[in-house]
């Protein structure tokens, strides 16, 4: 998924439909020269409806619709007929994404489901008939409703990769390695920082058939919460990854020291993020021989199941999947 094609974040306006206006109309036939109202009601103006497209990964097909406009319902007619209902507007997007109001900034809801439609901006109600209006003291109503105009808002869709394990780590700690080498995907790899802008994700096939959905998002670096690098873009992905795996590379100063850098960023930009379930991986390990395993093993971080892993050699890379699928499956 190239940077160019993956779009995270569209902003465009929403106009629903007008409700079509009720008829004053009377019954005139012939031999009924008094038939009484009979105006029909106005139809709904149409909506806009997002649904949720479970072969969408990006927003890149809403890009450059900057108005998206449904049509007015049809005003009622004589014999009690009721006007056409508005077209309504049906937007597919990605599961994860969610809807917010521009200006509030206020979350609407979110999709989560293959098929899920929710109504985004409803349209307007149409009118009632005159018909709707006869009582004995007023058998000749002359007047109804005119329908309820549409709605004309400013919205915010987000998407929020959806996946079972997150990976979490600065530039250049392995994780698009990883993903290629335990997945189909097929990163951008280079040994310079911020290879990835973009998430990918890849699809883990495990024993017995099994298989769980790995994301690789853009690197993280310290003040990330207030903005920094591609800090905001990262982690708004990482809130709907139901596993962290946190990775460092054998070669850091200070393992432990880095580990603490990535947990206080999560804990800033949502601390609702420390809840999740945590692994640590330390990367290349390759350059390490047993005695300097055992030696670094007491100087990680207390409290977090941590597996040493080398992508190049495939060292402890049956071990970490292991790992990863228990922790998914409870």
């Amino acid at each position: 998924m190239s940077s160019v094609n993956f779009i995270d974040y569209v902003k465009f306006c929403s106009r629903s439909g007008k409700g079509g206006a009720g008829s004053a109309h009377f019954r005139r036939e012939k031999f009924v020269p008094k038939g009484g109202p009979d105006g029909g009601d106005g139809g709904r103006g149409g909506h806009i409806i997002l649904k949720g497209n479970k072969q969408l990964w990006t927003l890149l097909h809403l890009k450059y619709k900057k108005h998206v406009i449904a049509s007015n319902g049809k005003p009622g007619e004589g014999g009690r007929k009721s006007g056409l209902d508005g077209k309504d507007v049906v937007l597919e997007v990605p599961l994860g994404t969610i809807a917010k109001n521009a200006e509030t900034n206020e979350i609407l809801f979110e999709i989560t489901e293959e098929g899920q439609e929710v109504i985004l901006t409803p349209g307007g109600k149409g009118g009632l008939g005159n018909d709707h209006f006869k009582s004995p003291t007023n058998q000749t109503p002359r007047y109804a409703q005119p329908g309820e105009p549409g709605i004309e808002e400013w919205i915010i869709l987000e998407l929020k990769v959806l996946a079972d394990v997150g990976l979490v780590g600065f530039p250049n700690a392995g994780k698009s390695t990883l993903l290629s080498v335990i997945s189909a995907a097929r990163p951008e790899i280079a040994d310079y920082p911020f290879t990835t802008i973009v998430p990918n994700l890849g699809v883990v096939s495990y024993r017995d058939y099994r298989s769980f959905v790995v994301a690789d998002i853009p690197g993280l670096i310290e003040g990330a919460a207030e903005g920094k690098g591609l800090g905001h873009r990262f982690l708004r992905h990482i809130e709907r990854n139901a596993i962290l795996l946190f990775m460092v590379a054998a070669d850091s100063a200070n393992i432990k020291k880095d580990f603490s850098i990535l947990m206080e960023e999560l804990k800033k930009y949502n601390p609702q993020l420390l809840d999740k379930k945590r692994i640590l991986a330390v990367t290349k390990s390759d350059l390490l021989d047993d005695e300097l395993i055992s030696e670094m093993a007491g100087e990680l971080p207390e409290g977090i199941q941590a597996v040493f892993i080398s992508s190049v050699t495939g060292q402890g890379i049956e071990a970490l999947k292991d790992v990863l699928w228990h922790a998914i499956d409870k």
